[in-house]
């Protein structure tokens, strides 16, 4: 039996690769699975290239980098996260996945509006959520949670080192007055 996947431009997440380090590769290739979009930071760019990935977009200062052929080059002054996202942003993506060695939204939490953004690093996947939100977690999942306001959850307990750890297998709810919470995750 074999299956068939449609999979039409922009249904899956964008990937942008800021910083690959040692990220691990069986992340990254669920990350590349479903053919995504790639956006590298010119710095990134002989290393991606090096592991067989197909770049789209390269964003950085102009320095003679040879590009793929049918690969955007976008000038960038800096190698940012904002960069990357603005332009996902204008070519109307809803979602992207950003590989870096930092986990904070400090630079990105004014994008949240216009698109979802899940950041990745060696070890950890971050990503803001609304009230409400619900995911099913096994029991023992560990999360790390931005507090910036008194928020309500079920079926988490605190821990001495400011961990929140998952109770029993199932739905974890996540109830604040703030516009976004900020989850990470171990990988």
């Amino acid at each position: 039996m074999s299956s068939h996947h449609i999979v039409r431009e922009k249904q899956e997440p964008a990937l942008y690769i800021h910083y690959l380090g040692s990220f691990d590769e069986e992340y990254l290739g669920q990350l590349l699975e479903w053919s995504p979009t790639i956006l590298v930071a010119a710095s990134e760019y002989e290393k991606a290239l090096s592991l067989g990935i197909k770049i789209d977009v390269v964003i950085g200062l102009e320095d003679g980098l040879q590009i793929q052929e049918n690969t955007k080059f976008i000038y960038a002054g800096v190698e940012n996260l904002p960069t990357a996202v603005k332009y996902l942003i204008s070519e109307r993506y809803p979602e992207v996945n950003i590989i870096s060695t930092e986990n904070r939204f400090d630079d990105l939490v004014d994008f949240l509006v216009d698109i979802n953004i899940v950041l990745f690093t060696e070890r950890e996947k971050s990503y803001a959520v609304k009230s409400g939100f619900s995911v099913w977690k096994p029991k023992g999942t560990i999360f790390h949670i931005d507090i910036i306001s008194y928020f309500e959850t079920s079926n988490l307990k605190p821990e001495d080192n400011g961990d929140f750890v998952v109770m029993n297998d199932g739905f974890v709810t996540f109830s604040f007055s703030t516009e976004y919470l900020f989850l990470s995750e171990l990988l």
